[in-house]
């Protein structure tokens, strides 16, 4: 399972490393043993894919969340800090002994991002659609980039 690192402008994850680690050593344990079960269906937790982009305006946050109803999707917003959090559940409990892998997974999740400048809170707009959650945080007026203009004397 590769997962690609994808860092924000302006935003550092002190577990990028820690991550990054455990990426490698899943990769040499793959490679050394022909694989194994997904990590989420062994353990039952699992991490949406997200994409997190800035406008000029505002910032954009869309996360992958097949399978999952918008009555089971929280959306949080505490001290510059976004938190998408909820659960997938099974569709149906069902025991088959002619299973030959398990990689769908299901269970509760939770990610959390600090954007890089204050953000108007009150104004947060969140919509989900076909398995992706769209967030938009809009900036505040003083974390806008300001035109300045120069004096010529």
């Amino acid at each position: 399972m590769n997962i690609v690192k994808y860092e924000p402008r302006g935003v550092w994850d002190p577990f990028t490393d820690v991550w990054d680690l455990r990426n490698e050593m899943d990769r040499v344990m793959d490679t050394f043993f022909g694989g194994h079960p997904t990590k989420a269906a062994v353990t039952g937790v699992w991490q949406p894919a997200v994409d997190i982009y800035e406008e000029k305006d505002h910032y954009t946050v869309k996360a992958e969340l097949p399978g999952v109803k918008s009555g089971d999707i929280k959306v949080s917003l505490t001290d510059n800090t976004l938190t998408l959090s909820g659960e997938r559940k099974t569709e149906h409990e069902e025991k088959h002994e002619g299973y030959h892998r398990f990689e769908r997974s299901y269970g509760k999740f939770s990610r959390s991002f600090r954007l890089p400048s204050e953000v108007n809170a009150d104004k947060v707009k969140a919509k989900h659609k076909d398995g992706v959650l769209e967030v938009e945080i809009p900036k505040s007026e003083k974390a806008k980039a300001k035109k300045i203009e120069i004096n010529v004397e």
